[in-house]
């Protein structure tokens, strides 16, 4: 009967241990709830924007774009005409091609190489030239809605405004945290206004 309660003492100490590590765990664990219920509390407002219905109906935006579009057009009538002087060297090739001399069909086959050759060059350049003229009008509009939320969110007393795009980095959000309408609408109110 001796060697049962020596048994019995041995496993005491481990089932006192085993009791403290539970009750500390829980312990921890509820502190580490009323932390975060104090951390996100009421008083911490958080709310999101959709960016691309702020870069679609932003009005800045809108005259970025057409500024661009403008451009562009400019820079595809170009390419038109040089894709036109190319047509128009090879009409006229083809057709006094019985008529001309070896020197000259030479001659004439260089030419509408080079046209050719000015046109791939021009082509070229101008994708360049829009992809950065493109990111430079695009960061200049994000710079300006970026600057815009730091100061609405810190007008309208936000710890936080996230970003939500089409990849769907926000999940799930409670009605009434989509702050889009309020922000497109006041943004474009201090655009217009700076445009006057």
């Amino acid at each position: 009967m001796l060697s049962k309660n020596v048994n019995m003492d041995v496993h005491k100490p481990k089932r006192q241990l085993l009791t403290f590590l539970i009750f500390s765990n829980v312990f921890l664990s509820v502190a580490v709830v009323v932390f975060l219920v104090l951390l996100v509390s009421n008083d911490d407002k958080i709310a999101y924007v959709e960016s691309a219905k702020l870069l679609n109906e932003y009005k800045g935006a809108e005259v970025a774009r057409k500024e661009f579009d403008k451009k562009a057009a400019e820079w595809k009538g170009n390419i038109d005409t040089l894709e036109s002087d190319v047509r128009d060297a090879m009409k006229k090739y083809e057709k006094e091609l019985s008529q001309m001399t070896t020197r000259e069909r030479k001659i004439n086959q260089e030419l509408i190489n080079t046209k050719r050759a000015q046109l791939v060059n021009y082509q070229r350049a101008i994708s360049e030239n829009a992809k950065q003229e493109n990111v430079k009008v695009m960061q200049k509009v994000l710079s300006t809605v970026n600057s815009f939320l730091l100061d609405y969110g810190k007008k309208n007393g936000y710890k936080m405004i996230l970003i939500a795009n089409e990849s769907g980095s926000i999940a799930y959000a409670r009605e009434g945290l989509d702050v889009t309408a309020g922000v497109l609408d006041e943004l474009n109110k201090e655009y217009l206004s700076s445009v006057k």
